[in-house]
């Protein structure tokens, strides 16, 4: 079967198309732009899809479902994927060729799977008269016919009680191809590297720490980092939500991506010892292509098996067999961390619109969120209380997977008391309220900052202060503190004209219940910080400051604003949407969200 022979060249563009939108907007965080929108609206407009009758369109994309099951097409589709990135200027020539090459084999055997249907591409491409795109359909898992325990609002803990001290590390993105001096306005999607030549006149070279650019870390940075946290401890444990390897997601291998997480598990093993135990959760980016997370249910050389198997060595240092052979077999583990709490570490890449594979079957991956129900009922029925860990927050998840997973933080607030998660890069939050009324405030997902500089960032770590080990403990928390690396300072040195600083100092930035005058950080108070938000802008302003890591270019008014509040409103994705189209932007902040995060 010869593809051009069946199809018009705007069909085989249009399969172009489908195959480009996943890889775009992973991680250019502009706060009002939305990438994929721009590109469905230039492709649209040059090949009239709009005058295509529907009938023609699903016949174009049944012979497109016929020619795709033809491996023989593969190179075809391929060839037309790396056109259309260059045509409409998504990216250099190079990164294109290059990004297709990584993606083509894993995307077209998930398409190949999912068969999209001639309906879903149309109502795309045409619009909905011609058809529903929802291939991820509505899922909910089951919970257990256990009463609800009666819900107590959670108080202080008296004065002396016992505080645990957890150091949170998120988002490194390690750049072990940074070089200072180099540009850092390059034409490539990441800059500040051996292949980003030289900066022209005026404009700007990559620091010796790091830089305000489009930009990630290099390794002496992640290791001053390091060595400053160590000297900042001791830490009753830590909390790592991945993203280890650099943003040149068009170039990447399974080797280096291995060999950076390596590097860097083990340099965290070596600067904070063998006394102090680290729950890692898996990032979007540990895995190549970028975003893709196979289900356990392919198997072979396709599968994630290569990346796992490589955590589980690295990371058994840290976390007992049994939290090994769940992390090998989906890239999720539970483990007690004291008597009467206990971590579970989710993968949220089987919830991200991003992973393709999720196109083939996206109903509760891995049955995750079951098994999730399952160890909270087991938490709840022993009296423990529970930390969530993860990377990419839940309100940015899939429909339905945020959907149930909002519904198991109502069923269990109780035995829940922290959420924790990283992947924006910024220094925010997601609320939860009761699914009865949306307006009794129940949990809290903390979204901390990123150690990377980007994009245009100070690099960053979180301190959390958690109600301590003893009888009745909350386990919530009670205080959290940011610091960052000031750049603007450290790679200009007063005592050394036109010198780094040789040791630079992590300082901090702020003292969440000091800098919002806040008396605890439970729910209620997040709440109330909101709507002071709302009735005070400066507070807000403040908020924007911290939420930017100490580097703002400009104040968040007006439409800024309000997709900033929605944001931290949503802890559920269909949240974000009516909280979107009831302010009169059309879904437009919503997609923005999701699609141009890291």
């Amino acid at each position: 079967m010869k593809l051009p022979t069946l199809l018009p060249s705007f069909g085989l563009t249009a399969c172009a198309l489908l195959l480009l939108l996943p890889l775009l907007g992973s991680c250019h965080p502009a706060q009002t732009s939305d990438k994929s929108k721009l590109l469905m609206e230039q492709f649209s407009s040059r090949f009239n899809w709009k005058n295509v009758s529907c009938p023609l369109c699903k016949a174009v994309f049944t012979i497109l479902d016929i020619a795709l099951l033809s491996d023989a097409n593969e190179e075809r589709v391929a060839q037309a994927v790396g056109k259309a990135c260059i045509h409409l200027h998504l990216a250099d020539e190079v990164v294109c060729h290059e990004i297709t090459e990584l993606f083509r084999d894993d995307f077209i055997r998930a398409l190949q799977q999912s068969l999209l249907w001639p309906t879903e591409a149309c109502a795309v491409l045409v619009g909905p008269s011609c058809g529903k795109f929802d291939i991820y359909a509505s899922w909910n898992i089951t919970l257990p016919k256990v009463p609800k325990p009666p819900v107590t609002p959670p108080s202080p803990p008296k004065p002396g009680s016992p505080k645990n001290r957890v150091l949170f590390l998120t988002d490194i993105h390690l750049d072990q191809e940074y070089e200072n001096g180099s540009s850092a306005d390059c034409k490539d999607p990441l800059c500040c590297r051996k292949d980003s030549g030289s900066p022209s006149w005026r404009r700007r070279e990559a620091g010796y720490w790091g830089t305000y650019s489009k930009c990630d870390l290099p390794l002496r940075t992640v290791e001053n980092l390091l060595e400053n946290v160590a000297r900042a401890g001791p830490w009753d444990w830590v909390y790592w939500t991945g993203d280890i390897p650099a943003h040149n997601v068009w170039s990447q291998t399974r080797k280096q991506q291995l060999s950076e997480l390596t590097v860097v598990s083990r340099l965290i093993h070596k600067h904070l010892g063998p006394d102090v135990t680290v729950y890692p959760a898996v990032g979007n980016h540990e895995s190549t292509p970028v975003n893709s997370f196979p289900p356990p249910f392919v198997h072979g050389n396709r599968s994630s098996a290569w990346l796992y198997e490589t955590m589980a060595k690295e990371w058994a240092p840290w976390l007992p067999e049994q939290a090994l052979k769940t992390l090998r077999y989906g890239g999720f583990y539970t483990m007690e961390i004291q008597p009467g709490l206990r971590v579970v570490s989710l993968n949220m890449n089987f919830c991200a619109r991003e992973n393709f594979w999720l196109m083939v079957n996206s109903t509760d991956p891995a049955n995750q969120l079951q098994w999730l129900v399952h160890i909270l009922q087991a938490s709840e029925d022993k009296g423990e209380k529970v930390h969530i860990i993860g990377h990419i927050p839940p309100g940015l998840c899939l429909g339905s997977w945020s959907w149930n997973y909002y519904h198991i933080i109502n069923r269990y607030e109780s035995t829940i008391s922290g959420q924790f998660f990283g992947h924006t890069h910024l220094d925010e939050f997601q609320m939860f309220y009761d699914e009865e009324t949306m307006t009794r405030p129940l949990g809290v997902a903390f979204i901390a900052p990123s150690v990377t500089t980007f994009v245009n960032l100070n690099p960053g770590y979180r301190v959390y202060y958690v109600d301590g080990n003893y009888q009745d403990s909350s386990r919530l928390v009670l205080e959290h503190e940011t610091y960052i690396l000031n750049l603007t300072e450290v790679n200009h040195s007063p005592g050394r004209p036109g010198k780094p600083e040789p040791n630079p100092k992590w300082t901090l930035l702020y003292r969440a219940t000091e800098a919002y005058g806040l008396s605890s950080l439970f729910p209620s108070d997040w709440n109330g910080l909101i709507k002071t938000f709302f009735s005070d802008d400066q507070v807000f302003q403040k908020f924007w400051y911290f939420r930017h890591k100490g580097h703002v270019s400009e104040p968040c008014k007006e439409t800024c604003k309000t997709t900033v509040l929605c944001f931290l409103r949503s802890g559920r994705y269909d949240e974000l949407e009516q909280c979107d189209l009831l302010n009169g932007f059309g879904g437009n902040l919503a997609r923005a969200a999701r699609t141009t995060l890291c």
